[in-house]
């Protein structure tokens, strides 16, 4: 399958990028490319890219990658929805329908509607708790203390 990727060209912490089609087994970096699109420099954001090209390798097939489907929609060349390619980073976010507001029409005064009667309200009667039987309060246990002198007399274990 033929994929439209970026491959990074550039020195050591100068990243610049071919936009390129290779067939996707093989790797951007071995230089076997079938077609080179474009360039992209991320720091310079300059962009250099042949349209009509993307488009007629689309036509014929060729899938763009993640990152590159955002990059041509950004730029104007495809039409579509962003895919979210860090979902770890940032989670998608899926939003609640919100409800449609029904329109509301003032009724004239002679056409008044008749206000529906609500149900009764039953309360629920609650049964009053058992009473437990009163806990006696204990004593604080008394804690004898033992003389220094028999504490001193026993054979040491």
């Amino acid at each position: 399958m033929l994929m439209i990727r970026f491959q990074r060209i550039g020195r050591t912490n100068d990243p610049a990028f071919r936009i390129v089609v290779l067939e996707k087994a093989r790797a951007a970096k071995t230089g076997r490319i079938t077609e080179q699109l474009g360039t992209y420099n991320p720091r310079t954001k300059a962009v250099t890219l042949n349209e009509a090209k993307v488009k007629e390798w689309i036509s014929k097939g060729a899938q763009p990658s993640p990152t590159m489907h955002n990059f041509l929609i950004t730029k104007g060349v495809i039409e579509g929805k962003k895919i979210n390619v860090l979902p770890r980073k940032h989670p998608i976010k899926v939003e609640a329908p919100a409800a449609p507001a029904a329109p509301v029409a003032a009724a004239p005064a002679a056409e008044a509607v008749p206000a529906v009667e609500a149900a009764p309200v039953v309360e629920e009667v609650t049964p009053a708790p058992e009473e437990a039987p009163a806990v006696a309060e204990e004593a604080p246990i008394a804690v004898e203390e033992t003389p220094a002198e028999v504490v001193a007399e026993a054979p040491a274990a």
